[in-house]
């Protein structure tokens, strides 16, 4: 996280330390917390977002949540529960089979975005919604609600192979118990309820070891916390015991020992279940809960999270811990698990308010969240993608909604819900961002005026009904290395607080009074944990990016989360030629730009202008930097003229395969395995060395080519060399053509092997089926290329 750390809370030489009160309340509002806990936030709607760069994000994304038609996000919901379908679906990931996630994001947004800025239209507008799912909760009959069939969970309790629908329900779940809890919709409530009652139904048949392979067998999202917070909203206590039911064995168990191994894990299903573990906390006190989710913030925090304050590579932890040099890809940091991340950190930080939590917060919120956000359309970001001279892409209006436009919904809704915490006599100010608080419980209101990050500053105006003793405490944050200073109506103070603590102030405030403190921001390396010489440049909290040039309009908005960045559209990122590691010895301000920087005769082969990362849009850019010295930068650069020499090569191989080919498959991109009618049992897909594959544990998947009637015909299939153990089939209609065994055949590089295909096999037809078949305990593939071609001439 940072280069230096300190939990001093330091006090002025006039304060007096105040007592900790422990407050029986948490960040997630229910009344029904019985843990010892020390902070809280505010309710929503006590804080106001006032002008400058988050409020801006927050009206796009409310101009949106207006946008979007109820009947499309309904489309699904009518159909499965058999009533009338006016107009037609939304398109993208709400075609699928994870299609309804959507709608309990929206719900959630909702009512943020109406607890945030008191917008009634768009109060009436998700009532009127929750109206509708009633209804299609009665057709059904039993309780379920989605917009997929049940079918999906006679499937995934099956273990047969299904996307995700507990992660569906649980954003559903959370959608109607947000609508209950910020808009007072009990209609919403009584929803939810009949849904926990099916789902109680369902899995009460399954005894404990059933219900962990079923937890182990498919994404299940927060079911654990959605259903622990119907819990604390309702005091039905079978709401936490099915909570508990959720909790992952495989998840908690090593967590338990202090044990990280989470190589291999995908990201976005572990964090929302720490999520469920930690409100449990909450509710039960248990403290092994607690060492669980505060273990694991560890871990991820320190051991797996980049400059920008986000983790995962391709949806997954890749390495080990404080292993991230080679974990530079298109598809890094997931903007779910940032989404995620944040919502744990609030948790610990009410359960021991230490800065840290919150240095952390602002750089994610900074880097991750508001640098996710087109601020031309307000549209949504699925990767923070952190290889050199790519580019940021966005989600389109109506034909996208991967997951994390769903959770982008909601980051821009409640960015007031932790500037401030409180307890009884005290107010911790954690973020620098312009908002009115107004503690109705002290009668106070608290205004702060700020221009952060443009400017590394902040003022609090406090107008009280009457004089009331508190004490503000004040983030004095862990990359304010030069100092801060502070004023009280004026009026300079000693500041002994060290950076990355909280800096106390105790006294009787009254009407306009006011506090000043300023923290001059300083350029710092932010190096890989495991390679000193691969480096990020930050300011302050902030991430800098090189500017590298325009990216076509065209390349910016996808309906594929997994966008493949085109070869021949990336560009080159410049070395760094220096010895020296402060970089304000070789990054200057270019004059009458703010935020703005170049760096000064270090580049190779030339310098590279650096802006905010959160700022930057619709340019190539690069966020790492390789650091060397001028022996390093001609090594690069032989390097780099082999690997020109190799992909010249590879490109005339290449031109020869496409003119024999008659059909190929893009491995693990959604549209082209859909069109070549991917299917499977167990299968799985990722990227590796920048190319997609597919694989299938103790399974099987296949895919229908073009072949040419009658003829001889080569089945061509690329494999990554250091693949080991695996053994499987591959059948063309049901036809063994060839077993194929990965057994390190040849380490660090792709291999393709040509198998074939008999005319008899194909004779009359014009495509076939070519089938992936992993042998007992074992696995097929992985595949990364499949393509039918010609013979030789």
């Amino acid at each position: 996280m940072s280069r230096h750390r300190y939990t001093l809370i330091a006090i002025l030489a006039f304060v007096v330390w105040p007592s900790t009160s422990t407050v029986n309340a948490a960040v997630w509002p229910s009344g029904r917390e019985v843990a010892p806990l020390q902070a809280r936030p505010f309710d929503l709607r006590d804080v106001t977002l006032l002008d400058g760069p988050f409020r801006e994000a927050m009206r796009r994304n409310q101009r949106y949540l207006h946008d979007l038609e109820s009947d499309r996000l309904l489309w699904y919901f009518r159909k499965t529960a058999g009533l009338a379908t006016p107009g037609e679906p939304m398109g993208g990931w709400e075609r699928m089979e994870l299609r309804g996630h959507t709608m309990g994001h929206y719900l959630s947004a909702c009512a943020l975005m109406v607890a945030s800025t008191g917008d009634e239209k768009l109060k009436a507008k998700a009532d009127a919604i929750i109206v509708e799912l009633a209804r299609c909760q009665k057709a059904l009959g039993s309780g379920y609600l989605s917009a997929y069939p049940e079918e999906q969970i006679d499937r995934v309790i099956a273990l047969k192979q299904v996307w995700a629908p507990w992660y569906t329900l649980h954003k559903i779940y959370a959608g109607l118990i947000d609508m209950y809890v910020y808009c007072g919709n009990a209609q919403a409530l009584e929803i939810a309820q009949g849904m926990a009652r099916w789902a109680k139904g369902r899995l009460d048949p399954l005894d404990r070891a059933a219900m962990q392979e079923m937890l182990n067998h498919t994404e299940q999202g927060g079911m654990n916390e959605t259903l622990a917070n119907l819990y604390g909203v309702t005091g039905e206590r079978a709401w936490l015991e099915l909570a508990e039911r959720f909790n992952a064995d495989a998840y908690n168990n090593p967590l338990i020992l202090h044990r990280d191994e989470m190589k291999g894990l995908h990201v976005n299903s572990f964090i929302p279940n720490v999520i469920g573990t930690a409100r449990q906390y909450e509710l039960t006190g248990a403290p092994t809960t607690r060492r669980i989710a505060e273990f694991f913030w560890r871990s991820v925090v320190h051991g797996r999270t980049y400059c920008t304050g986000g983790t995962s590579i391709d949806e997954h932890w890749r390495s080990d811990p404080y292993r991230l040099a080679d974990q530079l890809g298109a598809h890094t940091q997931e903007t779910c698990c940032t989404y995620n991340m944040l919502k744990l950190t609030r948790h610990l930080f009410a359960w021991e308010p230490d800065a840290a939590y919150m240095d952390y917060y602002e750089r994610s919120l900074i880097n991750s969240i508001l640098a996710t956000q087109d601020p031309s359309t307000g549209m949504m970001m699925y990767f923070v993608t952190l290889a050199s001279g790519c580019w940021k892409y966005f989600n389109t209006p109506r034909d996208s909604f991967w997951c994390c436009t769903g959770s982008g919904l909601e980051n821009h809704a409640k960015y007031a819900d932790t500037i401030y915490f409180h307890n009884d006599d005290t107010l911790w100010v954690n973020l620098f961002i312009a908002s009115e608080l107004n503690w109705k419980g002290k009668g106070i209101i608290v205004r702060q005026q700020t221009s952060f990050p443009e400017v590394s500053a902040t003022k609090l105006t406090f107008d009280a009904s009457q004089p009331v003793e508190l004490d503000l405490r004040l983030r004095v944050p862990e990359w304010a290395t030069q100092g801060v200073t502070l004023k009280i109506d004026g009026q300079p103070q000693a500041v002994t607080a060290q950076p990355g603590s909280f800096l106390s102030i105790r006294r009787t405030w009254q009407s306009k009074t006011q506090v000043e403190m300023t923290m001059p921001m300083g350029l710092w390396l932010c190096p890989m944990p495991d390679d000193p010489n691969l480096a990020a440049v930050m300011y302050g909290p902030l991430v800098l990016a090189g500017a590298l040039g325009e990216v076509p309009q065209d390349l910016i908005y996808t309906t594929n989360n997994w966008f493949q960045f085109p070869e021949d559209r990336i560009v080159g990122a410049p070395v760094l030629v220096t010895t020296q590691r402060d970089p304000q010895a070789w990054i200057h301000p270019v004059e009458g730009k703010p935020l703005t920087f170049r760096t000064n005769g270090v580049g190779r082969p030339n310098d590279v202008t650096l802006v905010p990362y959160h700022r930057l849009f619709d340019q190539h850019y690069a966020i790492y930097w390789r650091l060397t010295d001028e022996a390093g930068w001609q090594r690069i650069q032989a390097e780099r003229r082999a690997r020109e020499e190799a992909s010249a090569r590879e490109a005339a191989r290449q031109a020869a395969l496409d003119a024999r080919k008659i059909d190929a498959v893009e491995i693990g991109v959604s549209d082209s395995e859909k069109a070549h009618q991917m299917k499977g049992e167990n299968t799985r897909t990722g990227t590796h060395a920048g190319c997609r594959w597919r694989d299938a544990e103790n399974g099987w998947f296949e895919y229908r080519l073009k072949v040419l009637p009658s003829r001889s015909v080569k089945l061509h299939c690329t494999y990554w060399g250091s693949d080991s153990g695996r053994v499987f089939d591959i059948l063309v209609d049901g036809t063994k053509i060839a077993t194929q065994k990965l057994a390190q055949n040849k380490p660090g590089e792709f291999f393709d092997v040509e198998y074939a295909i008999d005319a008899s096999l194909i004779e009359g037809k014009e495509s076939v089926v070519v089938r992936f078949s992993a042998h007992r305990g074992s696995t097929a593939g992985g595949l990364f290329g499949c393509a039918t071609l010609r013979p030789n001439p």
